[in-house]
């Protein structure tokens, strides 16, 4: 296995700088390995390489399942970390109950097949809704009893992360959507993170595909799935295509500069910023182990943070908090987020 740089997100528990995510993995995403031995194969090709930590959900289709495979399939199980992620459906926010906090717990675990979570990351779609303190609770007693052995929060906004904190200390990570595109991390959860330790895991750092090459010089696309529609509209709020390209016109010359490739840049830029402990980077239809592996390696130097922060002072900054777009049922942001994906996945 390549010996990478990791990051300790707690006392004895470190994770890849690079996570794999396993979103694409889903079947309604469609833009992954197209068999389950395809997909076994690409996790045993970037455990190889180093990259050890896989980042799943239970709203995820299938990924607990094909985890908890490869976990079985290891000479040494514990030598991977998993991070999954408790979901609720924003209709049934009211009906969660002790008992079904539990059932969810549970069904995680024997999904990948271990007696303890490694890491739960819980997520709340309403803020008026109550409840959320008592997931919370049953969360720390399930911790306590062995079942989950760290939380973390995702797509929280910072406000009421800091009321997680206050509750407790336990919080560990805070999963959040973070690009050269999408820089509400900025406003104030990168210092509430970096002030309370908890490691910001990020995702979203390529805008689904937007900060690459494929899009350098080319018009926007016509047809767009759910998750490309996301980022696109990230970019109306950061100044339209024309700010996109001429961002991508910078970052193609600082990776030419380093013989690499834009994504590349990009991604390093997210990693590199204040707070960030490690990024998500989906595992999608073609191999991403060099270029992780270029990535987990480049250095930017300072002529390169400092001709990106000039580019970057003539774009937009999205309204808001992390995930408040998204959250607000008067956005068209939160138009093409899907909130019930437990009840969906249980009529199929």
């Amino acid at each position: 296995m390549t010996e990478l740089a990791r990051s300790e997100l707690a006392p004895g528990y470190s994770v890849a700088q690079v996570i794999n995510g396993c979103w694409q993995l889903t079947p309604d995403h469609g833009s992954g390995p197209t068999s389950e031995k395809c997909i076994l194969r690409r996790f045993a090709e970037l455990v190889d390489h180093g990259f050890t930590t896989f980042d799943c959900a239970d709203i995820y289709e299938g990924t607990e399942e094909l985890l908890g495979k490869f976990r079985r399939s290891l000479k040494d199980p514990s030598s991977i970390q998993v991070h999954t992620k408790f979901v609720p459906d924003k209709g049934a926010l009211a009906e969660l109950d002790d008992e079904t906090i539990d059932a969810v717990i549970d069904r995680s675990r024997k999904r990948l097949g271990v007696a303890t979570l490694d890491l739960v990351q819980f997520h709340w779609w309403n803020y008026e809704a109550p409840g959320l303190e008592r997931l919370y609770d049953r969360l720390l007693q399930a911790q306590s009893a062995g079942k989950i052995r760290f939380l973390g929060v995702t797509n929280f906004n910072t406000k009421h992360l800091e009321k997680l904190i206050d509750q407790s200390t336990a919080i560990i990570s805070m999963q959040a959507q973070y690009s050269l595109l999408d820089r509400r991390p900025e406003r104030r959860m990168t210092g509430v993170c970096s002030e309370h330790g908890v490691a910001l895991l990020t995702y979203g750092v390529l805008a689904g595909g937007f900060l690459t090459r494929k899009y350098l010089g080319r018009p926007e696309p016509e047809t767009m799935n759910r998750s490309l529609m996301k980022y696109r509209l990230i970019i109306d709020e950061i100044g339209g295509w024309p700010a996109l390209q001429n961002l991508l016109e910078q970052l193609a010359d600082i990776a030419e500069k380093h013989g690499t490739e834009i994504d590349t840049i990009a991604a390093r830029w997210v990693l590199d910023q204040p707070a960030v402990k490690a990024i998500i980077l989906g595992i999608g239809s073609r191999s991403r182990a060099r270029q992780n592996l270029a990535l987990s390696r480049i250095e930017l130097e300072d002529s390169d943070r400092k001709v990106i922060a000039r580019r970057l002072q003539s774009l937009g900054i999205p309204a808001g908090d992390p995930y408040d777009l998204e959250r607000d049922p008067d956005s068209i942001h939160a138009r093409i987020i899907r909130t019930d994906l437990q009840k969906a996945r249980a009529s199929r």
